[in-house]
């Protein structure tokens, strides 16, 4: 079972939760939540845009590719666009499964995968102007050690 969600609302994370726990042979239950940093206070907000007709095929293929190499069974990942302000919620993936070690790597992996592969693309506003923020080099590192 899957949740994909890509929208401007708010992350109900107790919601999420709620779900990842209602499979009885899961053991495990691990979530990561992403939200925007504002170094030294000058990052005001970030702006997302994606391709929506892709996003949620890219997102399904990520999943599909930690089923392939792990056992787990629900798999939220809800990822928020439009204007997002610096210390708010902006990614949750949470993976439950029998055993930590699965949901724990699996969880790792969607994200990575995610940071280089899924189409959105970020636009900063600062204190000093407008930025597109470009792919970071560990990022692409993290990457590297799935494949």
């Amino acid at each position: 079972m899957n949740i994909i969600q890509v929208d401007q609302s708010p992350i109900d994370v107790n919601s999420l939760i709620t779900w990842l726990y209602q499979s009885p042979i899961d053991g495990a239950v691990v979530t990561f939540m992403g939200k925007v940093r504002s170094f030294e206070n000058q990052v005001i907000s970030l702006t997302l845009e994606h391709y929506a007709e892709m996003t949620e095929k890219v997102l399904c293929n990520i999943i599909n590719q930690a089923r392939d190499r792990w056992s787990i069974n629900r798999v939220a990942i809800v990822h928020r666009v439009g204007q997002i302000y610096a210390n708010e919620s902006i990614v949750f993936v949470g993976v439950s499964a029998a055993h930590r070690s699965d949901a724990f790597a699996s969880a790792e992996f969607i994200m990575d995968v995610l940071k280089n592969e899924a189409p959105f693309w970020k636009k900063e506003q600062t204190s000093n102007g407008e930025n597109w923020v470009e792919a970071k080099q560990s990022d692409i590192k993290a990457l590297k050690k799935w494949f």
